[in-house]
C-alpha cells in the first residue's frame, strides 16, 4: 500500500462501496470470495450481530440498512433531542436515521459520504420516510463539507479506517464540533503488525482490515487534533464475526472491533 497513493485509495474504496449501493448487497463491503460472508445474507441478522436490537433495526427505512459496520455507535452516543448529530461515512443512511429519531424535530443530523450512489441513496430514504431533519453531503471526510463548531456529536461506523489520511480525519472533526462536543465511534483497530501480503491486499483494505491502525497510534491522532477524555476500547468478542470477513486467513488475529470516545474542551 505503500506505493498506492492518497487518491487511488479512496477511489479503490469509492468504486467498491458504489457497487455496494447498487447492488443491493449486504455485508463487509467487498467480493464475496475474499471477505463476506455468504452464510450470513441478510442484513439485519449481521446488524444484531454487530449490536442493534430489534428496536433500532425496525426503525430506519427499507433500504438503509446493509449490513455494513463494525459495532453500534448509537450505544455510546448518548444523542440528545435538540443535538446536532454529524454522520462520518453515512452510506445508505442506517445510522443517521436511527440518530435522526433520538434529536426530534428541534435536531439535525448530517451525513457526510464520498460515494455519490451512496448519497443519492440516502436522499431517496430520507425522502420516502419523510425525514426532514436529516441532509446527506457528498464529501470526503478529510475534507468535511460543514461549517466551524456547529457539531455537538460525531458518530461514525467502521469507515475512518478506510482513510489514508486518519490524521486530518480527526483534525477535521475537531474542527466542526462545538465545545464540549464529542466523538462517538465504532471502528477497527490492529492489534498486531499485518503482514506484508495482507497491507498490500487492497480487497482487504477496501473491506476494512488492512488500513488499520494500532490503538497507541489512534490515540495519538485524536490527542494530536486537540481533544480530551480520550478512550479507545477493544472488542475482543468481535473477533467471532471479523474471521467470517476474510475466511482462513487469520485476520482475526490481527484487528478487532473497538470504540472511539473523545471530547474537544
Amino acid at each position: 500500500m505503500n506505493k498506492v497513493s492518497n487518491d487511488e485509495i479512496r477511489n479503490a474504496v469509492r468504486n467498491q462501496y458504489g457497487k455496494v449501493a447498487v447492488s443491493e448487497s449486504s455485508g463487509c463491503g467487498c467480493s464475496t470470495d475474499s471477505c463476506c460472508n455468504e452464510s450470513i445474507s441478510d442484513s439485519k441478522e449481521i446488524s444484531k450481530v454487530l449490536g442493534y436490537s430489534d428496536s433500532e433495526l425496525n426503525k430506519v427505512p427499507d433500504g438503509a440498512n446493509m449490513g455494513l459496520g463494525c459495532g453500534n455507535p448509537q450505544a455510546i452516543a448518548s444523542i440528545g433531542e435538540g443535538e446536532t448529530v454529524l454522520d462520518l461515512g453515512s452510506g445508505a443512511g442506517f445510522d443517521s436515521f436511527l440518530a435522526a429519531k433520538q434529536t426530534g424535530d428541534t435536531g439535525k443530523v448530517i451525513g457526510v459520504d464520498m460515494t455519490p450512489s451512496m448519497i443519492t441513496k440516502a436522499r431517496e430514504n430520507a425522502e420516502k420516510s419523510n425525514y426532514s431533519n436529516v441532509d446527506f453531503r457528498l464529501g470526503e471526510i478529510e475534507n468535511l463539507p460543514v461549517a466551524d463548531n456547529i457539531v455537538d456529536v460525531i458518530i461514525s461506523n467502521c469507515v475512518i479506517n478506510l482513510s489514508p489520511e486518519k490524521e486530518k480525519v480527526f483534525k477535521e472533526a475537531f474542527r466542526v464540533l462545538k465545545s464540549g462536543g464529542r466523538l462517538a465511534i465504532s471502528d477497527i483497530v490492529a492489534t498486531a503488525d499485518l503482514p506484508d501480503k495482507i497491507k498490500q491486499d487492497m480487497a482487504m483494505f477496501t473491506g476494512c482490515m488492512s488500513g488499520a491502525s494500532s490503538i497507541s497510534a489512534l490515540e495519538n491522532m485524536v490527542d494530536s487534533a486537540g481533544f480530551s477524555k480520550i478512550e479507545i476500547k477493544s472488542k475482543d468478542e468481535s473477533k467471532n464475526f471479523i474471521r467470517q470477513w476474510a475466511p482462513d486467513s487469520k485476520i482475526e488475529d490481527y484487528i478487532v472491533s473497538a470504540t472511539i470516545q473523545a471530547v474537544k474542551p
